[in-house]
């Protein structure tokens, strides 16, 4: 279908702001991150949740920031564990404040939002071992954040869709825990150079570009050895069985399009149970970053607090 209207003041307004896509120049990350300060504030109207605190847990390499958002009532709850976007490169926890909220408190879940490593100061795997740490301490230490740790997911969108999709890979792998459900927003899962459609299709002027994308792979990689491990990208990973069920969301006018939908592909084709929704006329960013501009986000909300829900009740059993 078209561009939604509410999608394409967005991309109109970057393309005159010069955001959405890379410079002829890269900046470098310290100037992209302050530029993207400078066009980003935090909404007034903040859904309501019990609480919200920030703190640290700690990482491999230090302790990391995290964002812990309660419900009201007594707990303990299941809890979700969310990656923010940013390409690895950029963002904070700050982008994502609407979405975690309206998930905490339509799903009556604690979500753990976590502040991971960024590159290039820290390239891989310093994002992805911060998040499967994130993931093993919330298991570990149910207590610090009033948590059913029988009850876990996680989730993220863009390159936190990507550290979501690593986390469930590590926690098969690894030891656990066990997961109840995966939530894949926009996720990067392959490499721009692969050859989908949807990067030539949508390769700039609809908010994330593919130069952008490409600027993204100089900086969190350490060489081009990394590209082959599923670790960094998971459709590089030969044995998808075994993962917890996903819920996969996509936006039409998104170069990360077609590598979430061949990653449902992929997960079903193993066993996986899947629920992937294309979301028609929408752009990148639509369930975090953009959702007070995207009537749409709502829709995305709603999918992921009710397969939050189910997944927990399957747990209960």
């Amino acid at each position: 279908m078209p561009l939604h209207p509410e999608a394409q003041e967005i991309v109109s307004r970057a393309a005159i702001l010069g955001q959405g896509e890379a410079p002829a120049v890269p900046a470098s990350a310290a100037e992209m991150r302050e530029q993207f300060r400078q066009v980003w504030s935090m909404p007034d109207d903040l859904p309501s949740v019990g609480g919200v605190v920030d703190t640290v847990f700690p990482g491999p390499a230090g302790d990391v920031p995290i964002r812990v958002y309660t419900p009201e009532g007594e707990g303990p709850f299941p809890v979700f564990v969310w990656f923010h976007g940013g390409g690895w490169t950029i963002g904070s926890l700050d982008e994502n404040e609407v979405s975690c909220r309206t998930v905490c408190a339509g799903a009556n879940v604690v979500v753990v939002s976590v502040d991971y490593r960024l590159a290039p100061e820290n390239p891989y795997p310093a994002a992805a071992e911060d998040c499967y740490a994130a993931v093993r301490w919330v298991h570990e230490n149910p207590e610090a954040v009033n948590a059913d740790p029988a009850r876990i997911a996680v989730g993220g969108e863009s390159a936190g869709g990507n550290l979501a999709a690593v986390a469930a890979l590590k926690a098969r792998d690894l030891g656990g825990p066990r997961l109840a459900l995966q939530v894949l927003v926009s996720p990067v899962l392959g490499h721009p150079d692969d050859g989908r459609a949807s990067y030539r299709d949508y390769s700039e002027g609809y908010f994330l570009s593919k130069a952008s994308m490409d600027w993204f792979f100089t900086t969190y990689p350490r060489d081009a050895r990394d590209l082959e491990d599923p670790y960094l990208l998971p459709l590089r990973a030969k044995d998808l069985s075994g993962l917890p069920p996903a819920v996969v969301l996509g936006a039409e006018y998104d170069v990360l399009r077609d590598e979430g939908e061949d990653y449902a592909e992929a997960l079903r084709a193993a066993g996986v149970p899947v629920d992937m929704v294309r979301y028609e006329g929408l752009i990148h960013g639509f369930f975090g970053l953009l959702s007070r501009e995207l009537s749409d986000s709502a829709k995305a909300h709603r999918r992921v607090i009710d397969a939050l829900r189910a997944a927990y009740a399957k747990g209960d059993r």
